[in-house]
């Protein structure tokens, strides 16, 4: 009897731990009822799966996937470390949340990407290559540093978060998204995003800002990333957040590059034992889904 006990004792403890994770929306959908490319015809996405990246095309970012290819796109996910031939093949190489160490979130940071996987990036991206990179607070932020570093972006290995704990709405209205070529150069203007935390970063003068922070932000940044909680102990070091983005592009040589500072806009997550929405499918982030498309849309031009 008593082992019966402790045996469903584990089971609950797996059943409450797996709902506690997060996991992919099946359930979101967003129409798209003129797809920029004929169904299955259209540029082929590379998605990295090869630098410890939390996040897979059949995991969390299924909703990505799936809205992509029903614009039209084909999406295939990169399991091998960088290389030129594979990437001839694509018209746009993403990279969300890539990781030197998954199971170490504490300094130093140290590069995701080995320095002949950012010089290849780099010279694919000078020759006409587009780069979709997407990172997140410590230690995605460190893990991408160098990476960015390449083409005049500085990553903070940090936490961007808003002082009073709110949801974060980016919008016009509040002149933290700004008008651009992604934000108002299609068809459908975005005029707010919804972000959960991540990390900000500075640009070059060449680059054009999306979304930036304000003085609700600082950036904080802790020797560990376990020791973000709230309250925010006083003891750990931080930066204003305003000066900062967490969303720009630019172009680089004949290539694009767009960067994000958040890995959950872009996913349908559902968080938690309570299953909150987390990503493109809260109430909250109705323009979510458009504005990646848009993003999509401006790499493949």
């Amino acid at each position: 009897m008593k082992r019966m006990i402790v045996c469903l004792y584990f089971i609950l403890l797996s059943i409450v731990q797996l709902k506690a994770q997060q996991v992919a929306d099946e359930q979101f959908h967003y129409p798209i009822t003129d797809p920029h490319h004929r169904i299955g015809d259209g540029p082929l996405l590379l998605f990295d799966e090869a630098h410890n990246n939390p996040v897979t095309l059949r995991g969390t970012y299924a909703a990505f996937s799936t809205l992509l290819q029903a614009d039209g796109y084909r999406l295939r996910s990169a399991k091998e470390k960088i290389n030129l031939d594979r990437l001839k093949e694509a018209k746009i190489f993403i990279s969300v949340n890539a990781l030197y160490d998954p199971e170490n979130w504490s300094l130093p940071a140290r590069s995701a990407f080995t320095d002949k996987e950012i010089e290849i990036l780099r010279q694919w991206v000078n020759d006409g290559g587009n780069l979709f990179l997407v990172t997140d607070h410590m230690p995605c932020g460190g893990s991408v540093q160098a990476l960015a570093a390449v083409f005049g972006i500085h990553v903070m290995n940090g936490f961007a978060l808003r002082k009073d704990g709110r949801p974060e709405i980016f919008s016009r209205d509040r002149k933290t998204l700004l008008r651009n070529e992604i934000t108002a150069g299609s068809s459908t203007e975005i005029d707010s995003i919804m972000c959960w935390g991540g990390t900000g970063f500075k640009v070059p003068a060449t680059a054009q800002i999306i979304s930036l922070l304000d003085d609700e932000y600082e950036i904080y940044l802790p020797t560990d990333a376990n020791l973000i909680k709230r309250p925010i102990p006083d003891d750990i070091p931080r930066l204003p957040g305003k000066g900062f983005a967490n969303g720009a592009y630019l172009r680089f040589g004949k290539g694009r590059i767009v960067i994000f500072g958040d890995g959950a806009p872009f996913s349908a997550q559902l968080h938690g034992i309570k299953s909150e929405k987390r990503g493109m499918n809260h109430p909250s982030a109705y323009q979510n889904a458009q504005f990646l498309l848009n993003i999509v849309h401006w790499l493949d031009q």
